[in-house]
């Protein structure tokens, strides 16, 4: 397990990305998001119910969203020849966690989820919303429009409307499924994160925080909290060489919505 440990980080480390094509693979993963975002909704939305548009909104970027997992599926086919399972697993670190110290797989790491979740969490409920808020006051172009928070799903008068409706929590599964794991996770974390360090050396996960974090220009008040949760993300990736950890992490409030969404179409909320 050691010497397939360190098989695998040096092939890596031979056919590392460079910067441009960093920038490519963002720009190819961020652009369709930016579109549906800034032209398709607007259009699309314009005399909609808020109810409509919040459910539109969220149906184009699911669009976006399994374009990323496309992409990453392509880019892999053009690198390994395959995107068999065993490819996607080795290729981004799809794997348990490897000790930084002896390059072993070591399961017991998986202990330190628990702090990095409750880490995650805490920046998430302490400085979000002043973020958000920080973003919006200093540059007021790029606070959130009124009606793209999605709020009016679940509002009190809307409650009722729910009950019984599956497909709302399906639709809403299939988005949260692509945006934390198969699509931004996947891109982000899998294709990028292992190929970086030829460029950004250490600091590589850093990195990798920051353009995630800029990818999302299609929602533009909410990337300084990005950057701080996404740096928790991909510093465990990195460390541990594992994305489960990233995939977890960030996963943490989309699990935590679907009970909300679930409690909603079951009438207990």
């Amino acid at each position: 397990m050691l010497t397939q440990a360190r098989t695998s980080t040096n092939n890596l480390s031979k056919n590392q990305y460079t910067l441009w094509q960093i920038l490519g693979v963002w720009l190819a993963g961020g652009a369709p998001m930016w579109l549906l975002g800034w032209v398709a909704y607007p259009a699309m939305s314009a005399g909609r119910p808020a109810v409509e548009a919040a459910l539109l909104r969220i149906n184009l970027f699911s669009v976006g969203l399994i374009w990323q997992f496309v992409l990453a599926m392509i880019i892999l086919y053009r690198e390994e020849g395959n995107i068999r399972l065993s490819t996607i697993s080795r290729r981004f670190w799809l794997n348990h966690p490897i000790s930084p110290v002896t390059g072993e797989t070591k399961k017991s790491l998986w202990w330190w989820i628990i702090p990095l979740f409750l880490l995650a969490a805490f920046l998430e409920i302490a400085f979000r919303q002043t973020l958000v808020n920080f973003t919006g006051t200093v540059f007021p172009f790029l606070a959130e429009p009124k009606g793209y928070d999605g709020t009016a799903l679940l509002a009190p008068e809307m409650r009722a409307q729910w009950v019984g409706a599956w497909g709302l929590l399906g639709m809403f599964f299939v988005n949260q499924l692509f945006n934390t794991f198969l699509g931004e996770e996947f891109l982000f974390r899998g294709v990028l994160l292992p190929k970086m360090e030829g460029v950004f050396g250490k600091w590589d996960w850093v990195a990798n925080a920051v353009i995630f974090a800029f990818y999302h220009l299609h929602q533009p008040w909410g990337i300084l909290d990005t950057i701080m949760s996404s740096l928790v993300f991909t510093f465990s990736a990195k460390r541990f060489r594992s994305i489960w950890f990233s995939i977890i992490l960030h996963s943490g409030q989309s699990v935590f919505f679907l009970f909300l969404i679930l409690g909603l179409v079951l009438g207990l909320a």
